[in-house]
């Protein structure tokens, strides 16, 4: 069954993905992209936000949209580690005249309870080098850099930081 926040007062709604909100996730991440020099936005490099659902379930994870009314304002999924012994935190996107009013932070929770009603040990991430605010975010989270990076290749030449969050045992998910 799938589970919705309301926000009443805002009509905020976070619900899980379907392959036709693509429109709405790239009309999403375009600006936010945009906000960073040198980082393009190149829909030939994310094809999965044309079949997001699809491509979530199909890599045995998850993917929510949250939209206020008719907008979607903000997105976030995860996938199962390598190991399988955590999950990758992924897309984490949250529009400008959204941020610092915890819609971040809604998002991110439904990732690790989804993590630990699994019994996964961690949630990683990777993030741009150059998304300085998210980096903040995550670590007032307690997610950990360790100094890896990984370079993707990409036209926007992208290199990323790597974290992770240790998990403790699940108490049970409102979420799931």
């Amino acid at each position: 069954m799938a589970s919705t926040d309301q926000d009443s007062a805002a009509t905020l709604s976070i619900v899980p993905a379907r392959d036709d909100h693509g429109a709405g996730l790239m009309a999403l991440i375009e600006p936010i992209f945009a906000e960073y020099d040198g980082v393009l936005f190149l829909l030939e490099e994310m094809p999965e936000l044309e079949r997001i659902a699809t491509t979530f379930e199909q890599d045995g994870g998850q993917f929510w949209c949250a939209f206020r009314g008719c907008r979607l304002v903000g997105c976030c999924g995860w996938t199962p580690t390598a190991d399988g012994n955590g999950v990758e935190l992924k897309k984490l996107y949250v529009a400008r005249d959204e941020r610092r009013h915890k819609l971040g932070h809604r998002l991110t929770c439904r990732v690790e309870e989804a993590a630990r009603a699994r019994g996964k040990a961690f949630v990683e991430l990777w993030s741009d080098v150059k998304f300085d605010a998210a980096h903040r975010f995550y670590e007032a989270r307690g997610y950990q850099r360790d100094g890896r990076t990984r370079e993707l290749g990409d036209a926007s030449d992208t290199v990323e930081y790597y974290f992770r969050l240790d998990l403790q045992p699940s108490r049970g998910s409102k979420h799931d």
